[in-house]
Order: structure tokens, then C-alpha cells, then sequence
């Protein structure tokens, strides 16, 4: 009995594993910022894609083989994979870790991911798909595109937020969307919980023409903020906030649903 009481104990007190992913590949400061971050919390075993993957949202790799392979002198285990993010965490749990980790975490991104930018983001939906598969998950982003941002701040407050979900009992499909201003840190206000603001972008097509004549197109656009209320995203960060936006992989429209369910009848029979 004794030696039961005392194995119980033992893994008590096992590290939580801390998987990370991104989307700017393995070898972007981001996520090299946020494994520093946090490395003493957990085991920390990474696995992210081999090259730049943002913008590429959920999409799952089909129709050919993926590769995985590790990645030697990075202070932690880590693996890069020809896939995207979303490929990253599923191989992560099904080959890597051979379980599922207690946290999940994405980032730094080099980049805001906020507003409509969730629906777009490879840093996000790696978040979100952990969320899918039962797995407390965090996406950060840092509103700076240069490959020399500063992340001190965005690492205090992602180490905040990590050990704040790592000392509680999470919702098993809590997602957290955390943008961080590119300010210096003792600029950095604090941190709010927010929606997400309607701001999107107005885009159009930039028409070109390449050195055999063809034309050939190229995205450009401006960021509009169309919400102005005070508890959005977009409001926080301007004011030099960390915003954290609850996010879920839900779709559904539930207020809209009860109108329709109480004020549409669809069903032939009654019509």
C-alpha cells in the first residue's frame, strides 16, 4: 500500500506536456520566443511546419505523403513537418507524442491574427484543431511582420496566460485568441478578455502583366474597422490592451436558429 501512495504522488507531480506549433515554419523567432517563454512550465516538444505557412486556415494535407523529421540543437524536442498546421498538431498527437498534450499552443505569430484574420490564420486553426480534439489550446500573435520584432512582451504575457490555464480546470475545448500590440512592453497596459470586432479587408486585385505578356494578379487591400464598440479586439490593441478573444470551432449561429426554428416552416406536410 505504501508504494501505491507513493507512485500516486510521483505523478501528481509530472510535468504537463506543452505541445507547440505555428505557422511561420520552425525556424521563425516567434515560435523560438515562445518556447523560451515557457520551456520551465512543461515538457515542451515541438512540432511545425518546414516552410512559411500562414494564411492557409484549416487545411489538411490529402493526396500526398507528409514527412516528418527531427530537428537537432533546438533546446527542446522538436520535429518539422512538410505539412500545415493543422497536419502539425494531428501528427503531433498520433505520432510524435503518442497521446494528447495537456496544452496547446501556437505562435508567436509574426502578425496580427485578429477580427476576421482568425478565419484565414494557419496560427489559429492549429489552435482550433487542438480544440477539436479535446486539447486546451492558445494562439499568439504579435502585431509585428519583421523577422527582428520585439517579443519580450508577448512573452511575459504568453507566460502569464500558459501558467494561468496550466493552475485551473480548463473547458476541454477552450481556444484562446491572444494578439499582443507592437509596443515596447512598458507601454503594454494589461491585458482584456474580448470579442471579436467586425473589421475586415477591402480588398482588390492589383493587375500585372509578366515578362511573356501574360497577366497575372496580386491581393492588396486596407483594413477597415466597421465596429467601434469599446470591447472588441481591434479596440484593445489599438489602445495598447492585449486582447484575448474566446474562440470555438462551432460555427453554428445560435440566436438565428431560434428565430428560424420558431418562424420557418419547412416541413411539407403542414404546409
Amino acid at each position: 500500500m505504501a508504494k501505491a501512495k507513493k507512485s500516486s504522488k510521483s505523478a501528481k507531480k509530472e510535468k504537463p506536456i506543452i505541445l507547440i506549433t505555428n505557422d511561420d515554419g520552425i525556424t521563425a523567432p516567434g515560435i523560438k520566443a515562445l518556447v523560451e517563454a515557457v520551456k520551465d512550465l512543461g515538457k515542451v516538444v515541438v512540432v511545425a511546419p518546414d516552410k512559411p505557412q500562414s494564411g492557409m486556415g484549416h487545411a489538411i494535407t490529402i493526396g500526398h505523403p507528409l514527412r516528418l523529421s527531427k530537428v537537432e540543437n533546438y533546446g527542446v524536442e522538436a520535429w518539422q513537418c512538410s505539412g500545415t498546421p493543422v497536419d502539425c498538431v494531428k501528427l503531433a498527437v498520433d505520432k510524435v507524442l503518442h497521446r494528447k498534450p495537456d496544452i496547446c499552443l501556437s505562435g508567436i505569430n509574426h502578425g496580427a491574427n485578429h477580427s476576421i484574420n482568425v478565419i484565414y490564420s494557419g496560427t489559429m486553426s492549429a489552435a482550433l484543431e487542438a480544440s477539436i480534439e479535446s486539447i486546451p489550446s492558445i494562439g499568439f500573435s504579435l502585431l509585428d511582420f519583421r523577422l527582428e520584432a520585439d517579443f519580450t512582451g508577448a512573452q511575459k504575457y504568453a507566460r502569464l496566460i500558459v501558467q494561468h490555464i496550466l493552475a485551473q480546470k480548463n473547458d476541454k475545448h477552450l481556444c484562446l485568441n491572444v494578439n499582443i500590440p507592437a509596443v515596447d512592453i512598458k507601454m503594454l497596459k494589461g491585458a482584456k478578455i474580448c470579442r471579436q470586432a467586425y473589421a475586415k479587408y477591402e480588398e482588390e486585385f492589383d493587375e500585372r502583366n509578366d515578362p511573356s505578356g501574360k497577366k497575372y494578379y496580386w491581393l492588396t487591400g486596407e483594413f477597415v474597422n466597421f465596429d467601434k464598440g469599446r470591447d472588441t479586439d481591434v479596440w484593445a490593441l489599438k489602445n495598447n490592451y492585449v486582447s484575448v478573444v474566446p474562440v470555438q470551432f462551432d460555427l453554428t449561429n445560435h440566436e438565428l436558429k431560434d428565430k428560424l426554428d420558431k418562424n420557418w416552416n419547412l416541413d411539407p406536410k403542414k404546409r
